[in-house]
């Protein structure tokens, strides 16, 4: 495949927007600089295909980068310049005096409790503070990547919400599209497994976080009645073998289960007031269904009609629109279940044209994190317009 370049052509605006397709890690990573031209004092973020192996492409990334600083991570998929893409590295790169930042990289995740986590985000927050003489949390957003098959994105989330001490919180997993193998997140040249990458900022730009989801809750009720909550395994709904018992729920054979059968049909639980999707990630040889997010016994869940996911993602759209002004920027983190969905639906060109229309940059994720929660089959971010006039 031969290589494609996309340059940003608002590059006035402080903010640049890149994307190679180009199979080889070095030419990528050489044509998605050249894009971004990233700078000391500025922050590049990128998102890159699994396809790359992960070494080549830690080294391409060093080399190309340099020192400045550089976060990011793995996808089930990539949101760029062209809409949805697969096989490519794309990235977005903020020039110096855009936003002030502290990056961090918390390795270990298995064995690191929520206290220490949760200290981790308060010391990048409180750098942070120390450098501008100050913070004021309407001014401030915090962005995280995690390592998607970890299973700690509750604890990570949570704990980091939790030491950000208000400074509202969103992100994504990292994904290897559907290999559930290998994820990692990017940190300076490195690519790195079970761990997670911490942004916190400050910004003059009006910006504004969003979380959508376009299902709704039916009537139809499944009980976990067994499961391993620590491996996220649902081995029992309603007293019998999970995985034919959610067949049932749908009126199909078990046999007929499959990745786009779970997108179209998820379940959702009750938190508060506000209902949460909680998507199935694959059914086990044993008949157990394994999920994306944090389950445990006891849990009810309902079945989940789904709504017009084009006219939600307008809607979201529209609204992110209004909040900024015009957009600059979108840093989204769209759950791989919506992309299947688009693909089956037939309209993802439609979709990911819209994306790109709003200048969405982003990755199909293995799960997304909003304001301490971490939640399945959603649609969150970041949106960034002008500056905002000093009063």
């Amino acid at each position: 495949m031969s290589a494609h370049l996309v340059e940003d052509g608002r590059a006035v605006s402080g903010i640049r927007i890149g994307s190679s397709r180009s199979l080889d890690p070095q030419e990528a990573s050489r044509e998605l600089a050249a894009a971004l031209m990233p700078v000391e004092g500025g922050l590049s973020i990128v998102f890159a295909s699994s396809r790359y192996a992960p070494d080549a492409l830690a080294a391409s990334l060093h080399a190309t980068f340099g020192n400045t600083p550089l976060v990011g991570c793995t996808t089930a998929g990539e949101i760029g310049p062209d809409g949805y893409q697969d096989g490519s590295l794309i990235g977005a790169c903020f020039a110096p005096g855009e936003i002030d930042f502290e990056i961090g990289l918390l390795e270990d995740l298995t064995n690191t409790d929520a206290r220490s986590m949760a200290l981790f985000a308060q010391a990048l927050r409180s750098r942070l503070q120390a450098r501008l003489g100050g913070l004021d949390n309407q001014r401030c957003f915090a962005f995280m990547l995690v390592d998607g098959l970890s299973s700690r994105e509750e604890c990570v989330a949570r704990a980091f919400h939790d030491g950000l001490g208000g400074i509202p919180l969103t992100g994504g997993s990292a994904g290897d599209e559907l290999s559930f193998i290998d994820t990692r997140v990017i940190f300076g040249g490195g690519l790195v497994r079970d761990a997670a990458v911490l942004l916190v900022a400050s910004t003059e730009r009006a910006f504004s976080l969003f979380k959508t989801q376009h299902f709704s809750p039916t009537e139809t009720r499944l009980v976990v009645t067994d499961a391993v909550p620590e491996k996220r395994i649902v081995t029992e709904i309603n007293g019998c073998p999970a995985a034919p018992e959610y067949a049932r729920a749908l009126g199909i054979d078990p046999s007929a289960l499959s990745p786009d059968v779970f997108a179209a049909h998820p379940v959702v639980v009750r938190i508060g007031n506000s209902d949460f999707v909680r998507s199935i990630q694959r059914v086990n040889p044993d008949g157990s269904l394994s999920f994306f997010c944090a389950i445990d016994r006891g849990i009810v869940f309902r079945m989940a009609r789904g709504e017009d996911i084009l006219a939600n993602l307008e809607a979201t759209l529209a609204s992110a629109a209004e909040a900024v002004g015009e957009v600059e920027l979108i840093l989204g983190c769209d759950c791989i279940l919506r992309l299947l969905e688009c693909r089956a639906l037939n309209i993802i060109e439609t979709v990911g044209a819209r994306m790109a229309t709003s200048r969405v940059i982003g990755f199909n994720t293995f799960g997304e994190q909003y304001r301490g929660m971490h939640i399945n089959q959603t649609f969150t971010g970041i949106a960034f317009g002008g500056r905002v006039a000093a009063p």
